[in-house]
C-alpha cells in the first residue's frame, strides 16, 4: 500500500470516531435541553437526510475537485455543525449540518481509493477502510459515553481559558468541544494526502443538469451485468446494516429482558464481528470472484430469523459474532467490485453516490417494513422473522439474477470479469 493511504485511513478514522461519539453527545443535549423522546430517535434519519436529498450533487461535486480537499472542506462541515449546536441551533438541526459533511465526504473517501490503488489492492483497501470503519464507531460510542459522564464533563467543565468566557456549561457542550478538536485533526490528515493526478470533472454551469446526469447514472450502474449485482449486495446489506440497531434492542428486549444499555453493547459485538469479517476477506478474496460471496447473505437473512429461537446470551454473543462476520464476508469484496465498475462507468465520486442514494435509500424503505410489521401488530419476534425471510428472500433472488446473467450473457460477464482481473492502477 502506498504511504497516502495509510494518511486516508487516519483521517477516516478520526472523523468517524468523532461522529459516533458526536452522536452520543446530541442525544445527550436533547434529553438535558427537556427534548422528546422522538428528537432523539429522529437524530438518525436526520443524518442520513442529505445522503438521499443531494445526491445527484454529491458525486459531481467529488469529481470536481481533489478528493484531499473535498474531505477537508466536508470536515470543516462538520465542525461548523458542532459550533452551530454550542451556539444554541436546535440539535437536529445543527446535527442535520454535520450529516451534511458526512455526505460530502463519503464519496470523496472511497472514490480516491480507486485513484490511489490499482483494482487488485481495493478489496485489500476496502478490508482496511470497512475494519476501521467498525472500530471507530465501537471506540467512538464509548468515547462519547465516557465525555458525557460525570468523571471527564466535571474536570472538562472545572477548567477555565486564562480571560476567555464560553457558554460551555454542560457536560455534553463539554464533549462537543472536545470533538471539535478531532474533527479538526482528521481535517488536517487530509491536507497530508497526496494530490492522485487524475483529471478533474467540472461542474456544470446549470446545477439541475446534474439530477438527469444523475438518473443516467445511476441507471448504468443497473444496467450493468456486475454493477447491477454489487450495487443491488451491497444496497441490501447496508439497509440491513442501518436497521439491525433497532432489532438488535428489540430482540434483546424481549428474549433477554435487557434494558438499552445492555443492549447496546451486543451491537458493538456485531460491530466486532463484521470487522473481523471484513479483515479475513481483505486477506483470502480477490476482485475477480467477488461474487461467490453471495449466498452469505441469504444466510444471514436466515440467521436474523433463528435470532427469533435465541434466549440465553451465552448462545446470543457468539452468534451475533458469527452474524456480523458473515456482513463483513460479504461487503467488502462486493463494495470493492461496485467501487471498480462505477469507476470505469461514470467515475468514482458519482458512482458513490448512486451507492450512498440506493443504500440510504434502502434502510429507510426496510425500515419502514419493520415499523409497518409492528404497526399491524406483529411482536418484536414476528417482525424479526418477517424482516429475516424478506432479506433472505430477496438476496436468493439476487442470485438468481446473477446466475441468469451469466447464463444469458457469459461473454458479457466473463469480460468484466477479465478487466477487474487484469485493471492497472490509476494516477
Amino acid at each position: 500500500m502506498k504511504r497516502g493511504f495509510y494518511t486516508l485511513m487516519s483521517a477516516q478514522f478520526f472523523s468517524s470516531l468523532a461522529d459516533q461519539a458526536l452522536f452520543v453527545a446530541a442525544v445527550e443535549l436533547i434529553k438535558g435541553n427537556g427534548g422528546a423522546e422522538w428528537q432523539r430517535a429522529a437524530l438518525v434519519p436526520i443524518f442520513a437526510l442529505f445522503y438521499v436529498v443531494l445526491a445527484p450533487w454529491l458525486g459531481a461535486f467529488a469529481d470536481a475537485y481533489p478528493k484531499r480537499v473535498v474531505m477537508f472542506a466536508s470536515n470543516a462541515i462538520k465542525v461548523a455543525g458542532c459550533l452551530l449546536m454550542l451556539f444554541g441551533l436546535h440539535p437536529l438541526a445543527a446535527y442535520a449540518v454535520v450529516g451534511l459533511g458526512a455526505a460530502a465526504y463519503s464519496p470523496a473517501k472511497y472514490g480516491i481509493l480507486t485513484e490511489m490503488l490499482p483494482s487488485s489492492q481495493l478489496v485489500k483497501a476496502n478490508g482496511w477502510i470497512e475494519g476501521l470503519t467498525i472500530a471507530s464507531i465501537i471506540l467512538g460510542i464509548l468515547l462519547g459515553g465516557q465525555l458525557v459522564g460525570h468523571m471527564l464533563s466535571s474536570r472538562m467543565l472545572a477548567f477555565d481559558f486564562p480571560f476567555i468566557e464560553t457558554s460551555v456549561d454542560t457536560a455534553p457542550e463539554a464533549a462537543i468541544s472536545v470533538l471539535i478538536f478531532i474533527y479538526a485533526l482528521a481535517a488536517w490528515f487530509n491536507t497530508r494526502i497526496p494530490l492522485t493526478g487524475v483529471e478533474m470533472r467540472p461542474i456544470p454551469k446549470n446545477p439541475l443538469e446534474l439530477v438527469p446526469d444523475f438518473w443516467m447514472c445511476n441507471s448504468r450502474l443497473w444496467r450493468d451485468k456486475l454493477g447491477q449485482i454489487s450495487l443491488a449486495t451491497t444496497t441490501l446489506f447496508w439497509g440491513v446494516s442501518g436497521n439491525l440497531r433497532y432489532i438488535i434492542l428489540a430482540w434483546s428486549a424481549a428474549a433477554l429482558g435487557y434494558s438499552t444499555t445492555q443492549a447496546s453493547s451486543l451491537g458493538g459485538v456485531v460491530a466486532i464481528g463484521t470487522a473481523v469479517g471484513a479483515v479475513i476477506a481483505s486477506m483470502r478474496m480477490r476482485l475477480d470472484s467477488a461474487t461467490k460471496v453471495i449466498p452469505m447473505g441469504i444466510l444471514m437473512g436466515v440467521l436474523i430469523i433463528v435470532m427469533v429461537f435465541i434466549n440465553n446470551v451465552w448462545v446470543a454473543v457468539p452468534f451475533l459474532i458469527l452474524m456480523g462476520g458473515l456482513g463483513g464476508f460479504l461487503v467488502v469484496p462486493m463494495n470493492a467490485l461496485l467501487q471498480h465498475r462505477g469507476h470505469n462507468l461514470m467515475g468514482a465520486g458519482r458512482s458513490i453516490a448512486v451507492q450512498n442514494f440506493n443504500e440510504q435509500a434502502c434502510i429507510l424503505g426496510l425500515g419502514a417494513f419493520y415499523s409497518l410489521s409492528t404497526g399491524f401488530g406483529l411482536s418484536a419476534f414476528g417482525a424479526i422473522f418477517a424482516f429475516g425471510a424478506l432479506v433472505a428472500g430477496v438476496m436468493a433472488l439476487i442470485r438468481h439474477w446473477h446466475l441468469y446473467n451469466l447464463k444469458n450473457h457469459p461473454e458479457e460477464v466473463e469480460h468484466l470479469m477479465k478487466v477487474a482481473r487484469h485493471d492497472t492502477p490509476h494516477g
